[in-house]
């Protein structure tokens, strides 16, 4: 394994990297060693006692961050007429029908997050195979289909944020940066730990939500629990 580089080695010095913080000591410790030339995203990492093999312990959804993630999200919207302009004046950065699969199509995306309207989604299917991989695929599950466009861009803009279990059983998501407020960034975990607990597949059994790391971009992770 390689040696951390002096930098990381300064930040170790200060950490107990085997003890289990408080939510409160844990950003506060992080905030200190976030240290970068940029303002370091916070991340959390829950792992989880999920089989992600089998679909149903599946773990998806998103949560609204009460202070968002310090990120400007731009937005698609698959809609026709009316809800094209809703989609305009709520903020979208792209909106349009059979235009905007073109644009896909070519590998122009210039956004992060896709909404569509139902009636839209025969249309969507077109460029599922580019769009799904990337994790951009529209969902009613996520409210990300829906005939109430404007909310769903809202929504986005406003700090919501998707997450999602990966192949190893874990939830990784930013919550915040650096240079928020301690009080900010606990209430940002807060919010994701509970929308996760709420997420827990019908019928697991065993321990559900098994450890939780707080770190920065550039910084090591600290083990943490709810005060």
């Amino acid at each position: 394994m390689a040696r951390p580089g002096k930098r990381l080695r300064g930040i170790r010095k200060d950490l107990d990297l085997d003890k289990i913080y408080t939510l409160k000591e844990a950003v506060s410790l992080i905030k200190k060693s976030a240290n970068a030339k940029f303002d370091e995203t916070v991340e959390v990492c829950l792992m989880l006692g999920i089989d992600p093999k089998k679909p149903e312990q599946n773990v998806r959804s998103v949560v609204s961050l009460p202070h968002g993630t310090g990120k400007t999200y731009r937005v698609a919207v698959f809609a026709k007429d009316q809800k094209a302009e809703e989609a305009k004046k709520a903020g979208a950065e792209v909106v349009g029908a059979e235009d905007l699969v073109e644009m896909i199509q070519k590998g122009d995306m210039p956004f992060d997050r896709c909404v569509a309207t139902p009636d839209m989604m025969p249309l969507v299917g077109r460029v599922g195979k580019i769009l799904g991989p990337k994790g951009l695929m529209p969902n009613p599950k996520l409210g990300t289909v829906t005939v109430d466009v404007a909310a769903a861009v809202q929504n986005i803009r406003g700090g919501q944020i998707e997450y999602r279990s990966e192949k190893s059983g874990i939830v990784h998501a930013g919550v915040g940066k650096a240079s928020f407020s301690e009080g900010k960034i606990v209430e940002n975990v807060q919010a994701l730990v509970d929308a996760v607990l709420k997420s827990k597949p019908a019928g697991l059994k065993g321990h559900y939500l098994k450890k939780m790391v707080l770190s920065s971009t550039m910084g090591s992770g600290l083990t943490f629990a709810l005060d």
